[in-house]
């Protein structure tokens, strides 16, 4: 009662290959960027920074980043309070803010991060 298989069955590796090929292509994207990706707002002014920032990153969905590390809103373990304590005050924060965000969601990060006591606290944009 034993048969032969005479076929392999290639969907699973089909399957499989598919999962693996998204998988290196999501990850090329964000190696090649280096950035969580967001649509800056446009300025004719815009000045490079001069010394290795802190940099903020405030996306559409409001997920907030801290130089590209997911950090919490809010307070407690894991909030930006928490992230940004051990850093000098003397250090610049570059605010990365969705071009989509209303503005006082970019007015309220920048007061919490002031309110902490840095002083440098900048915002990004992209040369128009």
């Amino acid at each position: 009662m034993s048969e032969e298989i005479d076929e392999i069955n290639v969907v699973p590796l089909v399957d499989v290959m598919l999962v693996l090929l998204t998988i290196v292509l999501t990850t090329a994207t964000f190696v090649v960027n280096g950035r969580i990706p967001v649509d800056l707002a446009a300025s004719k002014s815009a000045q490079a920074a001069q010394v290795a920032p802190l940099v903020l990153t405030l996306t559409h969905e409001r997920v907030l980043f801290l130089n590209d590390a997911p950090i919490a809103l809010g307070q407690g373990p894991g909030s930006l309070s928490m992230a940004l304590e051990h850093h000098p005050r003397s250090t610049p924060v570059v605010v990365r803010a969705d071009g989509r965000l209303a503005l006082t969601v970019f007015v309220e990060l920048v007061d919490q991060v002031k309110t902490m006591g840095f002083t440098q606290v900048s915002l990004e944009v992209k040369r128009a």
